[in-house]
């Protein structure tokens, strides 16, 4: 299958919905669906789960928690369409893979920046407006 060179997805490393309601949204898929997600130490509104079969990384992100990873603003610019979802793809290598996703015209919105939990991003929207992450996290390799 032709893949576009310096752009090898090696696995999806995290999905799940951006939450608008982080309550209501833990009630629903913590509570009533019982999936075995528990929230970060630092960030009671962001439920987790390294656990859930067939995913590594599964987690009701708040939006707002999402808008301040890419623009550092509680709050998703109205310019920007927002995104329901979020998808990772971690890659061999993200500052290869983000010049060459910039080289096809896409626009990213944070590029290979590491983040304080260790973990090395470019994000973007997908067509479909979902917000995909392309990845390097060193605790799942």
């Amino acid at each position: 299958m032709p893949h576009l060179p310096g752009l090898k997805v090696l696995f999806v490393a995290g999905f799940g919905p951006l939450v608008r309601e982080p309550a209501r949204s833990k009630q629903f898929y913590v509570d009533t669906l019982g999936l075995p997600l528990t929230p970060m130490p630092q960030d009671d509104t962001y439920y987790h789960g390294e656990t859930l079969e067939g995913v590594r990384h599964f987690a009701l992100w708040p939006l707002k928690s999402a808008a301040q990873s890419c623009f550092g603003t509680d709050s998703w610019p109205a310019e920007v369409p927002e995104p329901h979802s979020w998808l990772e793809f971690d890659v061999e290598d993200v500052a290869t893979a983000s010049e060459a996703l910039k080289k096809q015209g896409y626009t990213l919105l944070v590029e290979a920046r590491k983040e304080p939990w260790g973990q090395t991003v470019t994000r973007m929207l997908s067509p479909e407006g979902i917000l995909v992450g392309i990845t390097f996290t060193p605790w799942m390799r």
